[in-house]
């Protein structure tokens, strides 16, 4: 990366009124800062083809890229969900909701949410994380005292938004799926876990028990889920 260069095309970017078209071009074929400024001021996508070609850059790219896109589909998806059609690529949404970059995240599973009214895409959406979910699990039994911490807290971290996007498409879940995941990260040693888990604990309603027991955790963020409710 040449930061120099990057900062000089940034500029002189800033400088040009590009028409849409170009942008798409820039988003298609453009560097990285190109590909950034492209995504950041795109005001509309007019198709598919267009929509796919902004899903593409939202993985497998870039950290710049990646954060620019997701920030310009959830910009998009708020002043016009009608363009969801464009975008219905849940397996892309599902792979960029356990990001390494928390941003994009955020912002991916404040789309999703918006893409909920779509039953198809929510049931493909929802099976990829759960999938995530179980490879975490899986992961997580495996460790031992030798293991790196960093080894550990990603796949922590992978749970942790997993969850986060559980707790909004949990009912298109089968409840036995849900009780086990409740069971098995409830009283995670991580207390973000735990926090994640009482927020879906609180979306579904149920669990009883559980919610009793997190409502005193040791951890006040914890506990704090469920004050006001």
């Amino acid at each position: 990366m040449n930061l120099n260069s990057d900062y000089k095309t940034a500029c002189e970017l800033s400088e040009k009124v590009l028409s849409h078209d170009e942008m798409i071009d820039m988003l298609k074929f453009g560097n990285v800062p190109q590909k950034q400024f492209a995504a950041l001021n795109l005001d509309y996508v007019k198709n598919e083809e267009e929509g796919k070609l902004l899903i593409s850059n939202l993985t497998g790219c870039d950290g710049k890229i990646r954060e620019a896109v997701s920030l310009k589909i959830n910009q998009l998806l708020i002043s016009n969900s009608s363009i969801s059609s464009y975008i219905d690529f849940p397996n892309v949404f599902a792979n960029a909701s356990i990001d390494i970059n928390a941003n994009i995240c955020r912002l991916v599973i404040d789309s999703v949410r918006i893409l909920k009214t779509n039953s198809k895409f929510s049931k493909e959406y929802l099976y990829r994380i759960l999938e995530f979910i179980y490879q975490t699990f899986e992961e997580i039994d495996k460790f031992i005292f030798r293991d790196k911490k960093y080894v550990i807290n990603k796949q922590l971290f992978k749970l942790y938004w997993c969850l986060e996007a559980l707790s909004y498409f949990y009912d298109f879940a089968d409840s036995s799926l849900i009780d086990f995941i409740v069971t098995n990260s409830y009283n995670n040693a991580e207390y973000t876990i735990r926090e994640k888990t009482a927020r879906l604990i609180l979306a579904t309603g149920q669990f009883e028990n559980i919610k009793t027991m997190l409502q005193n955790d040791e951890n006040y963020y914890v506990r704090a889920v469920f004050l006001n409710h």
